[in-house]
Order: C-alpha cells, then structure tokens, then sequence
C-alpha cells in the first residue's frame, strides 16, 4: 500500500466515524476555493500551499469525499497584488460559490479579503503566522500567533544566545511592523535599552540588501551580541541571506532567526553560509515522528521527489482536516454550523501531540526553534508542548484589555474593562 493509500484509508476510517447520520445533495460537488498567489513577489512562498490544498483534496475525494459527496478546488490566482485578494474572495463566495476557502499569506492580503468574508459569511483557513490582534468570527487562524512563534524566539535569543542587541528587519506592512511593536515593547520590559533595538523595514522584493547588512554588523562595534529577527517575506530573502554570505556574516557572529523563511525558501538558495541561522514555526519537515514520515512520503509522491515541506503546509492540514470533520459532526457545509462544530476541534500536529481549535479561532499548538543545515533542512533544537495562541498579545496596552471567545461572549474583540464587545472592522 503506497503512503497515499496509506493516509486515504485512514481518512476513510475516520469519515465513517464521524459522519452524522444525515445525507447530503450530493448532485454538485463541495466547492473549495484556494486562494494563494501563483505569481508576484509571494509565488515562492505560496505555490506550495497551492499544491498541498489539492494533494488534500485528491485523498479527501479518495477516501469517500465529505458527506458522501466529492470535493472540488477552485483555485484563483490573486498574484501578490493585495486589493485582488478582495476582489477574488468577493469571486470565489458569490461566483463560483465556493463553501470554504483556504488561502492568503501576507497580513495585508488576509486584511483585504476579511471585510468581503464579513459582508458575505464566508469561511476562510488563514495558514501563516501573523502579528495577531485579530479575531474575525469568518477566520480560523491555522499558523502561529506572536505569543507561538516571535516572543519564544526572542526568548531563546536572550536566555540561550545571549542577544544583547536586536536587529528588527521586516517587509514593509502590517505583519511585521505590528509584530516589531508586540517585539519592542516585549525586549523594553526584558531590560533591553532602546538604543540597543534597531528596527528597519524594506518593500517586497527588495534586493539590495548592502547598507543594511552593513548597518546590522555596525550595531556589534561596542562589543555587544547582535541578532537578526527576521519578519522579511517573499524573495526579498534571496537577497538578504545572499548578502550576509558575500559579507561574511556566519550564525556564529550575528545569528538570525526567520519567522517567514522555512523549507520551502531555503531550497532555492546556497544554503551552505547559511548554517547555523535559525527559524522560529511550529513545524519543520525534519520531525522524526510515523505520521510525519507518512505525510513527507505522500507529498513527494504527489508533487515529486525535490519538492519539502514546510510549516504552512502543516497549518493547511489540520486545519482542512478540522474543517472536514466539522463538516461531518455539523451534517452541512453551512458556515454557521460548521464555526460552531470547530470550537474543540482536535487533530494531531506532524510534530507530535494535538492541535485543539479554541474558542477564539487560533490554536494550540508546539513552538519550534530550528537551525539550518546546509541540506536546507532544519534541526531541531527546541520544542515545547502544545500553545494556545493568543489573539491580543498582553505586551501593548491596549490590548492587554480584551479577549476574544466566541463560544461563550458571541465576540472577537472583548473589553474585559468595560465588559463591551467592539466591533473588530473598527480596528483596522
């Protein structure tokens, strides 16, 4: 039995579980949008998550579909091009009709398909760690929140590195600027001065990357430890990376430690002068665990040999599979029911132990520092157990104040001061 074979069968045993007992018209197929840049300054980052959306709904279809009925992907290219993830979404709800959709990458692009997914009641599985501060009653929030990904790596640069001086570079829009601010607040309340916090952003796709290398090394003149936290996105990092090898900056002397760059990235880079560096997700490919091994093999059978995975193809499967079996408990694709069937949502992480979905639609699950090897792979060299992601960080003040529950409070952005319920659009 091949691996695919392998995880269909399983798929199967668990449907025939799960299933309520109430049938589906099954006369048009469940309608999946993916919507994921396939050109632009993203494709190098979401490609992949293209691909994995259809490996998953191939085994789904394979295993007996959802509801006895067959899935269908509808895939759409916004193109890196922001205001067109908008206009796509608008697409996918009301053209094609599709039931879920699973896409976006970048902070900006998920902000602009939100409000159509208010307006519509569309469902959509977001796979990418992002700065948090959010919570939208049509967004599940597959990848890492700030407290499951940037404050454990900046922890292991302070406790385990040493870090006495930070270099805070990102691409210039909401992700990292909001993550940067959660960052500097965070190193301020460690006893880290301001004027040892160098924050710098670039545009997407930038490529020279000389003076602020330079720049970055200069901050180590007085003697101190220097680190690089990474919020660079897209293929600005070939540059980057690129110019820290042709100036000779090895992990040794200033490490750094991505919290965009995995597996996927790496592999279209000399990846030798970048040993040592580090990423921050909560999956890499290298997790020696059966059910990773079964998920490695059923890729590379899918999508060939050289192609790796990476920590946003993870949050892409629990959360279709969480999606599927909601589906299966709700008996209906209908948004409404199935949000409600997600609240508990379990599935096993790649890693090891369970993702749990809680009520404020980000999950649980295990925080991982890895180093690169010159294979472009990682090791491993820290994890934790499974992390409820936070959707307001405690580290700014104004939100420190609210919570987000909405099994319990009916609301993603919770006064817990005032006991009111703020309308999340008005955060923007």
């Amino acid at each position: 039995m091949t691996h695919r074979s392998l995880l269909a069968a399983l798929a199967t045993s668990t449907a025939l579980v799960a299933a309520p007992a109430i049938a589906q018209d099954c006369a048009d197929p469940i309608k999946v949008g993916v919507l994921h840049s396939l050109s632009g300054s993203m494709a190098i980052s979401e490609t992949t998550l293209r691909d994995v959306m259809l490996m998953l709904i191939e085994q789904q279809n394979e295993a007996g579909g959802v509801l006895g009925c067959q899935l269908e992907a509808v895939v759409v290219d916004p193109a890196s091009d922001w205001p067109l993830f908008a206009e796509l979404t608008r697409q996918l709800l009301t053209v094609d009709e599709v039931d879920v959709i699973f896409g976006a990458w970048t902070s900006v692009s998920r902000k602009s398909a939100l409000p159509v997914l208010e307006e519509l009641n569309g469902l959509m599985f977001y796979p990418v760690q992002y700065e948090g501060e959010e919570s939208s009653r049509n967004v599940f929030y597959t990848g890492a929140a700030p407290n499951q990904q940037a404050i454990p790596a900046v922890d292991y640069f302070l406790e385990e590195l040493g870090v006495e001086s930070f270099a805070l570079l990102g691409t210039d829009y909401v992700y990292p600027r909001t993550t940067n601010a959660i960052l500097e607040a965070y190193l301020l309340d460690k006893g880290i001065a301001a004027e040892d916090i160098f924050v710098n952003y670039t545009p997407f796709g930038h490529s020279d990357w000389s003076t602020i290398v330079s720049d970055v090394v200069a901050l180590g003149a007085g003697g101190k430890q220097v680190g690089v936290i990474s919020t660079i996105n897209g293929d600005a990092n070939v540059g980057f990376y690129t110019e820290l090898g042709a100036q000779g900056v090895s992990a040794a002397d200033i490490p750094v430690v991505a919290f965009s760059v995995g597996e996927e990235e790496l592999s279209g880079l000399d990846t030798g002068p970048l040993a040592g560096h580090l990423a921050a997700w909560n999956y890499f490919q290298s997790a020696d665990t059966e059910i990773n091994a079964d998920f490695v093999a059923a890729w590379k059978e899918f999508a060939g040999e050289d192609r790796v995975t990476n920590d946003p193809m993870e949050a892409h499967y629990i959360g279709f599979n969480m999606w599927v079996n909601a589906v299966e408990a709700a008996g209906t694709t209908d948004v409404d029911a199935v949000r409600e069937a997600m609240w508990g949502q379990e599935y096993p992480n790649l890693t090891g132990g369970t993702a749990v979905m809680n009520a404020n639609h980000h999950l649980s699950k295990p925080v991982l520092i890895g180093e690169i090897r010159e294979d472009g792979q990682f090791d491993i060299i820290s994890q934790t157990t499974e992390v409820p992601g936070d959707a307001w960080t405690d580290f700014l003040p104004e939100s420190a104040v609210l919570t987000s529950d909405w099994q319990a409070l009916e609301c993603g952005m919770y006064n817990t001061e005032t006991e009111t319920c703020v309308q999340l659009t008005s955060n923007y």
